[in-house]
């Protein structure tokens, strides 16, 4: 009897199909690189490298550097939205935020900074600032160029230096731009239509005031003229009632 050891085959080598030339993988690769290569003199889409500073590559609206304060209108300081409420200073994690609140001769708070500092040595440009402000005041800047050798004074940003007008918000990043300007309308709006129907229920609450002091004025000259009539009648009768034994 044959004993039932288990025979090993001996491995069928491949198809001509599954043949490779050694090195192809090698090749196709450099095929490409080639191909990258050559395409990126005649193809926009492939022209990566400018020749700067001459030249500059546009700059996308996701890049994000140093923060800047948007003000309306054309005055930088009366325009600033920013109003001191210190929410950036608290909330930035390097610190490097420095508010002081604008007061009059009194001591009342004028919602406005007197002084707003950024130590751009120390910003890690995280954009929190600019993510928990509630007033739409303060975006992350795209500008890049800001070498100095002033390593203190020249990298101490004040509010002067930081003010930025909605225009260059909205050339910087105009979705953006254009989403805070619709929302801050709409709020505006509201705003007006909310002190239109104060001033409007004010008028008709004056109005009633006043048509009721004019009722309460006619009945109290009313009152009056009745009582005169009843005092002449009572003097007219106490005459009658005299001159009547007399004669």
């Amino acid at each position: 009897m044959e004993s039932p050891a288990t025979t090993t085959r001996a491995a069928s080598p491949p198809s001509p199909a599954r043949w490779t030339v050694p090195g192809i993988g090698l090749l196709k690769g450099m095929i490409v690189t080639a191909t990258n290569m050559l395409q990126s003199y005649y193809r926009k889409d492939r022209m990566t490298t400018v020749q700067y500073p001459e030249q500059r590559a546009p700059i996308s609206q996701n890049f994000r550097n140093f923060p800047f304060l948007v003000y309306d209108g054309d005055d930088a300081m009366a325009g600033l939205r920013c109003t001191a409420c210190s929410i950036c200073e608290k909330e930035c994690p390097p610190q490097c935020i420095y508010i002081v609140l604008d007061r009059d001769e009194n001591g009342k708070s004028l919602k406005r900074p007197k002084v707003f500092d950024i130590d751009v040595s120390v910003c890690m440009n995280c954009g929190i600032c600019a993510e928990v402000c509630p007033f739409d005041s303060i975006y992350m800047d795209g500008e890049f160029e800001l070498s100095t050798a002033d390593r203190f004074g020249g990298l101490l940003f004040n509010k002067e230096r930081l003010a930025r007008s909605t225009d260059y918000h909205a050339k910087l990043r105009p979705l953006e731009a254009a989403e805070v300007a619709a929302r801050r309308k709409a709020e505006e709006e509201k705003k007006l239509a909310a002190q239109a129907a104060k001033e409007a229920k004010a008028k008709a609450d004056a109005a009633q005031k006043a048509s009721k002091a004019q009722e309460d004025q006619a009945a109290k000259d009313q009152a009056a003229k009745d009582q005169a009539a009843t005092d002449q009648a009572a003097t007219d009768q106490a005459a009658t009632d005299q001159a009547g034994p007399a004669a």
